[in-house]
């Protein structure tokens, strides 16, 4: 069957949609969504069911540079500048040393595996040295997914979206210095090496002018303009626009967007607090377009048995390279335990700029032979097939590593934990209820010890509710103490409208409460409707705010300690 014509619309809505079934699928097998995004990218496309092709992959290209852009700018709002005036160093020996090792390291066995194979040390060196380069990117979008999927915060978390922000600006300037000095060693020359060198410096530099000049035209947009239902536009408006000069200008636009965030937070670190949280809730469905898509583009299939050796080669060595440079780098900066530990994990994934590089390289040395094949196919082969594992692997560690850290759901927000707690968690059980004939002066006097500002009233026998007294209704009482002697719970109680569970979902209770304009609701058995205690409103907020606070100062002083 040809799919060929598939309307776009039609093809979105069904990736979107399959996209999202299998991350939640894997969630429920507590595996991090990424990959059932990845999985059902790879099922459909090149290496499956071929149900999306190159040309439906390449006419959705604008959805990928906007993934891509979302990405950046979000990484971008985590680059505060008391970060890097508090970490900077830090940040950047981690960086050079898991860096460069992973390009020694892939780049060395690469080059020694091939130099068995064909016995040509030229070609060998050059091989390996591009691969080196490629292999010290590190993809952004599946480590930085998983961070915020698990809510983590602390030093650690800190310190990979440092680190995978600046990775690529690095495998850009290492790659322009491989792919010089191989031209020269393979006679094929184009372009000397300050040449190469300039062209990446104009680049990265363009990037950054053209996203710190939107971040002051975003800032002031968003300064002026009070309506926040408006701000989406504007973060969209101002977010396109840098990615399509970043694409037009040739630009590297990863980082034009992470300009773009990094110089939002750092003019307004309070105000642009609500910016990036619209842009977050705005890019899932991005997001699942974005990885289905990676996963489409995977190929698995063709490689011989020598470019399977290869291609072992270039994982193992990255990997290797990866976690040794960090925790060799972490060590010398005087890093935490944690990130000595952990940073390796988190850095396995790669992607799109590391295929980009492929690309690049493949289409400047496609002419030069390897064996049965020419080198620019076999650069390309090797990075898409190894990449399609790593992108399957980088996320659950990244999931180990933060968990074992102890930084998962840290940054939570009160939503969060709505959403992840019942009713039973923080009913007051201790909240007086009385029976339908009790004295209000002898009520008085058992609500002294008492937080709750509402009282159930309930039947003697079989202790269902039948109403709730306020404190307000009692203090009306206060005026006149005789009052208290002969009026009874019976005379002050509003009739029960709204009762909950205990295993009724926090943030359905506490909307129900607001839906109906209560300030609190009895919680009764779900089988006898029995009274076990009261939700308050006021309370409820309370002990939240207080879940929230506890859990960022506890990722604060976690950093604070590194």
């Amino acid at each position: 069957m040809d799919f060929s014509h598939i309307p776009v619309l039609l093809l979105v809505g069904c990736v979107i949609l399959a996209g999202s079934v299998g991350g939640r699928l894997f969630q429920l097998l507590r595996i991090p969504q990424v990959v059932g995004y990845i999985i059902m990218g790879v099922i459909v496309g090149k290496s499956g069911l071929h149900l999306i092709d190159d040309t439906m992959l390449d006419a959705l290209l604008p959805l990928n540079l906007l993934a891509l852009g979302i990405i950046g700018f979000l990484i971008g709002g985590e680059l505060r500048g008391s970060v890097f005036r508090k970490h900077g160093r830090q940040f950047l020996i981690v960086l050079l040393a898991e860096g460069l090792t992973a390009a020694l390291i892939a780049g060395g066995l690469t080059a020694g595996i091939t130099y068995l194979a064909t016995g040509d040390a030229r070609t060998s060196v050059a091989l390996g040295m591009i691969l080196g380069s490629i292999a010290s990117a590190t993809a952004p979008a599946a480590t930085v997914d998983v961070l915020w999927e698990y809510k983590t915060r602390g030093i650690l978390t800190t310190t990979v979206l440092a680190i995978v922000a600046l990775d690529d600006g690095l495998a850009l300037v290492l790659y322009s210095i491989a792919s010089s000095i191989a031209s020269l060693l393979l006679g094929s020359g184009e372009s000397s090496l300050a040449a190469s060198l300039g062209h990446t410096g104009i680049e990265m530099g363009g990037a950054v002018l053209l996203g710190v000049g939107a971040g002051l035209m975003l800032n002031r947009l968003v300064r002026r303009i009070h309506d926040h239902g408006k701000h989406l536009t504007f973060i969209v408006g101002i977010l396109t626009l840098v990615l399509g000069l970043s694409a037009m200008l040739e630009l590297d636009v990863i980082l034009a967007a992470m300009a773009l965030g990094a110089t939002l937070v750092n003019l307004a670190p309070h105000r642009s607090r609500e910016t990036f949280q619209i842009a977050e809730r705005f890019a899932q469905p991005i997001y699942v377009l974005f990885f289905v898509f990676v996963g489409a583009r995977l190929v698995v299939h063709g490689l011989t048995g020598p470019m399977w050796a290869l291609a072992a080669a270039y994982v193992l060595g990255r990997s290797a390279g990866k976690f040794l440079g960090a925790y060799w780098g972490a060590r010398w900066a005087g890093a935490s335990e944690a990130i000595r530990r952990y940073l390796g994990l988190c850095l396995f994934s790669q992607a799109g700029v590391a295929i980009g590089l492929a690309i690049m390289a493949g289409l400047r040395f496609g002419e030069q032979q390897l064996g049965a094949v020419n080198m620019g196919d076999a650069i390309v082969m090797i990075v898409t097939a190894t990449t399609f594992l790593v992108q399957l692997v980088g996320p659950p560690c990244v999931k180990l590593a933060v968990t074992r850290a102890g930084e998962c759901g840290l940054n939570v927000t009160e939503d969060d934990l709505l959403h992840s707690m019942n009713v039973g968690d923080v009913l007051d059980a201790n909240a007086p209820a009385f029976p339908l004939y009790a004295r209000v002066s002898d009520m008085m006097q058992q609500i002294a010890d008492s937080d709750a500002m509402h009282y159930a009233v309930v039947d003697d026998a079989s202790q269902q509710v039948l109403g709730v007294v306020t404190i307000d209704r009692l203090k009306q009482c206060l005026a006149d103490m005789e009052m208290g002697t002969w009026l009874v719970a019976d005379d002050l109680l509003e009739p029960l409208c709204e009762s909950v569970a205990p295993e009724t979902e926090l943030a359905d209770a506490v909307q129900r409460l607001r839906d109906a304009g209560l300030e609190a609701m009895p919680v009764v058995g779900h089988a006898d409707q029995r009274y076990l205690g009261m939700l308050e409103l006021r309370a409820c907020e309370k002990l939240i705010s207080r879940e929230v606070w506890r859990r960022r100062r506890q990722a604060d002083g976690m950093e604070a300690g590194a």
